[in-house]
């Protein structure tokens, strides 16, 4: 029996090969999206307001955030411009 979620995960990545591959994959889209929605629930903003500083549609920060698609590296430097966050 597992403490707590990270254990179940840390156990889950050791013993099942498929999902340490799926877990991977994952890392880089959910790790973008907890950072942009961080980033701009800090600054207060919503999701449109976000998308109008940056320049585009709302359900196109709503894709990055819920990890529908991956942004591209110029799209990323827009939004890090605005929340004024680095990308690193």
């Amino acid at each position: 029996m597992f403490t707590n979620f990270d254990d179940y995960v840390k156990d889950k990545l050791q013993q099942d090969a498929a999902f340490s591959k799926e877990y991977e994959q994952l890392k880089l889209p959910s790790m973008l999206a907890l950072q942009v929605i961080k980033l701009r629930i800090d600054k207060g903003i919503t999701q449109a307001q976000l998308a109008k500083l940056v320049g585009t549609q709302q359900s196109s920060i709503s894709r990055l955030e819920s990890m529908e698609s991956l942004p591209s590296l110029s799209f990323l430097q827009k939004i890090a411009d605005v929340l004024s966050a680095h990308i690193e």
